[in-house]
C-alpha cells in the first residue's frame, strides 16, 4: 500500500477521531505529497515518500529551535507533536550503535584520514545506513569525532 493511499485511511480515522493534531498533520504531508508528485510530473517511489517524510519532519526539528529561541513553548509544542506523528510513518531510527559501525565502515572503506575526506565519507555512511532514519547532524558529528581521531 502506498503512502498516499495509507494516508486516506488515516485522515478518514483521524476524523473520526476527531484527533486534530494527527489530522492536520496527515493532511499537510498529503499536500507535500501532492506537490512533490506535481513537481516530479508523475507518481513518486516509496523512496521518494519517505524523503518528503523526512524533510517535513527537519523542517520540524528547525522550527522547534526556532520557537524556543524566540520564546514561544506553545508552538514548540504543535511541532513536536506533528514530529511524533509524523516518525510514525517513517522506518526505525539508526541507533548510535549503527551509526558508529557505518562511520567505522565508511572510514575503512574510503581510506579517509582527514577532515578533507569528510564528504566521501558521509555519503558512504548515509548509503550504509539506507532503510532507517538517520539525523544527519548526529552522522555529521560522529564521521567528524572519527576523522579527528586520525
Amino acid at each position: 500500500m502506498s503512502l498516499e493511499t495509507q494516508l486516506s485511511t488515516d485522515i478518514a480515522a483521524a476524523m473520526k477521531a476527531r484527533d486534530t493534531v494527527r489530522l492536520s498533520t496527515f493532511r499537510m504531508l498529503k499536500t507535500a505529497l501532492t506537490t512533490k508528485s506535481i513537481e516530479k510530473g508523475r507518481a513518486l517511489e516509496p523512496a521518494e515518500e519517505l524523503q518528503v517524510v523526512s524533510a517535513l519532519v527537519k523542517q520540524r526539528r528547525d522550527s522547534i529551535e526556532q520557537f524556543v529561541a524566540g520564546h514561544r513553548p506553545d508552538l514548540a509544542a504543535k511541532e513536536q507533536a506533528e514530529i511524533e506523528v509524523l516518525e510514525t510513518l517513517l522506518p526505525p531510527a539508526a541507533s548510535d550503535t549503527d551509526i558508529a559501525d557505518a562511520v567505522e565502515a565508511a572510514v575503512t572503506e574510503t581510506a579517509a584520514t582527514s577532515a578533507k575526506d569528510m564528504g566521501r565519507v558521509m555519503k558512504a555512511v548515509m548509503a550504509r545506513l539506507a532503510g532507517k532514519t538517520a539525523d544527519g547532524r548526529k552522522v555529521n558529528e560522529a564521521v567528524r569525532a572519527r576523522l579527528a581521531q586520525g
